[in-house]
């Protein structure tokens, strides 16, 4: 397959100016092409991660990537898909923003020696020296205001008479195309992809590139996730699913992908992975045939934690998950550790109390909640259905001393199948 091929199999093309001249040009040579990342946080959500991993996908086919982090098009805000006026960064916030998202696009594409080495850049470099009276004079005479006011990005925010749109945010294509062209004629760059709320943006620079240099450049766009079940991609109750693990834990990141809706798991499989067409369809076929053993959910989370934060990291979630599905706690750092103990409740006791004889267990499991009296907890430990670091205790009377801590600080204790804890002695 070409890629185009690759991208339609994997349903990632929502439209493109001109497929076939595109398919055909994209054929004949390398092409360079390149996305812009408006840095309105410190890092990227996983809402980025198409449009980057199509980045991705055309430097494995042989095309060169320009990476845009938008410290231009970032100050100003980008009205497309948004019902409100965005807050405006100040400068400071906009460095430090720029800074993270730096980090993070370029952890994506190869920015080695050859020939199509990708290439990040601000755009602010070529717009902070132009005036105002040089955008209006040689960008701003080849807009007409009709046809801006057509784009559906500006018409919805001009339909909404209580918010409507400022000049500010109405001028964001004319930066977006002044981009296109400026790229096009430093780096021969002729192809713009994005998001399919980017289709307006990208043809005012095809259209402005068609208007200054009488050239043909081309415009593809890609789905915006959605979720079968209505909710917005990326979204939990905690907030938006962040590429930085200080923003999103790693084993949160990890449990975001576990837990997808099974009517979406082989599509993320195909928008998200770099699997092949076969591996997927096995999976498609796995998951349609033993739904509940949920293995293209698990490839999902591997893949996509080890893409993200490595091999090693998805290894460790891998390893957190299945300490709290009843694993044992054999080799398991305390970086893994700290990891599971943010995903229960937990429970601070002085660390002398662990002195002497120790703390009776039907004690420490009612005060850390996992019972409601010491007696019910003395029949659950009797009963069999009572963990201490993931080894069973049965012994009424058990108590726990220093050398139960784990790393010197910690208990996970767990009652039944699912009821967890964590005790930490301070």
């Amino acid at each position: 397959m070409d890629i185009i091929e690759e991208l339609e199999w994997r349903g990632l093309v929502s439209d493109c100016t001109d497929r076939d001249g595109l398919a055909k040009r994209l054929a004949n040579r390398e092409v360079t092409l390149y996305c812009g990342f408006d840095p309105t946080a410190d890092s990227l959500h996983i809402g980025s991660l198409v449009p980057l991993l199509a980045l991705r996908r055309f430097q494995q086919f042989g095309h060169k990537p320009i990476v845009i982090a938008g410290g231009a098009t970032g100050s100003i805000g980008d009205p497309s898909g948004k019902s409100d006026e965005r807050q405006l960064l100040t400068r400071k916030q906009l460095k430090a923003n720029i800074e993270g998202v730096k980090k993070q696009l370029a952890a994506f594409l190869d920015f080695g020696a050859e020939a199509n080495a990708a290439l990040l850049v601000d755009n602010a470099d070529w717009t902070a020296p132009l005036s105002f009276l040089d955008v209006l004079r040689d960008y701003g005479k080849h807009f007409k205001v009709n046809a801006m006011v057509a784009k559906e990005s500006v018409r919805a925010r001009m339909e909404d008479r209580d918010v409507g749109i400022s000049y500010t945010e109405f001028s964001y294509m004319i930066l977006q195309a002044l981009d296109f062209d400026h790229l096009f004629r430093e780096h021969k760059c002729e192809l713009q992809i994005g998001g399919s709320d980017q289709w307006g943006n990208i043809t005012a620079g095809i259209d402005l590139i068609h208007r200054r240099q009488n050239r043909q450049a081309f415009g593809l766009t890609l789905p915006l996730v959605t979720n079968a079940d209505g909710t917005k991609f990326g979204k939990t109750e905690a907030g938006a699913v962040w590429l930085d693990a200080g923003r999103t834990s790693i084993y949160q990141f990890y449990q975001y992908w576990v837990r997808i809706d099974d009517r979406d798991v082989v599509r993320y499989l195909k928008y998200f992975t770099f699997l092949q067409r076969d591996e997927v369809e096995r999976l498609a076929e796995q998951h349609e045939e033993q739904p509940h053993a949920r293995i293209a959910h698990k490839t999902l989370a591997k893949e996509m934690t080890a893409l993200v934060h490595g091999v090693e990291a998805a290894n460790e979630a891998i390893r957190a998950s299945e300490i709290l599905f009843g694993g044992d706690l054999d080799g398991i750092t305390e970086a893994t550790f700290r990891e599971i103990a943010g995903e229960v409740p937990t429970h601070e006791i002085g660390r002398d109390r662990f002195g002497g004889e120790g703390i009776w267990l039907p004690e420490l499991l009612h005060e850390a909640g996992l019972a409601s009296s010491r007696g019910q907890a003395r029949k659950d430990v009797k009963g069999g259905g009572v963990y201490v670091n993931s080894h069973r205790v049965d012994d009424e009377q058990h108590k726990l001393q220093s050398d139960d801590l784990l790393f010197g600080k910690y208990l996970l204790l767990r009652r039944g199948k699912r009821n967890y804890a964590v005790v930490s002695a301070g």
